[in-house]
Formats: C-alpha cells, structure tokens, sequence
C-alpha cells in the first residue's frame, strides 16, 4: 500500500491528503500564482479548497505570510470561482 501524501493547510492548519487541497505558487521571478498541477517552481502553499479556508485566509493573512509576499486579491477571486458548489 502506498503512503498518501499530507500537507497543512495555512488557514485551517488541518493535516489533509495533497489532493484534496490546492497550491498557490510565488515564482522565482515574485509573481503568485495557482499552482493546479502542483509542480511548478518556487516556494508554494496549500490551501483548502473551501469558501471558509480561503476568507480565512484572506482575513488573517495567512497565504501572505507562507509566501513571504501581498497576494493580489484577484487569487482569492480565482480560488473561489474553483470551489465546488454544493
């Protein structure tokens, strides 16, 4: 059986399968960006992919702080628009 890989969400701090939670990206050149294949360079962040982790982490800065850079509002809209409806 192989090992499902975990990672922390900066929001929630929940312990999650990488799967289930979506990377966003600060490139080498400083730009951020979601990260959908989950490799690309730079230093990234996991996020749940939930309307409640992502104003989480709008409000306390959370992203902002893992990445080390301002996050441009137009990622929060983006990674809302891919939060699936219930």
């Amino acid at each position: 059986m192989r090992k499902i890989p975990m990672r922390r969400c900066v929001a929630t701090q929940e312990q999650l399968p990488k799967k289930e939670l979506i990377r966003v990206v600060r490139t080498p050149q400083g730009e951020v960006q979601i990260d959908v294949t989950g490799k690309a360079n730079g230093r990234g962040a996991y996020l749940k992919l939930s309307k409640e982790a992502i104003e989480i982490a709008k409000k306390k800065k959370a992203l902002a702080r893992a990445l080390s850079c301002e996050i441009p509002a137009e990622i929060y809209d983006a990674l809302l628009k891919m939060v699936p409806h219930e």
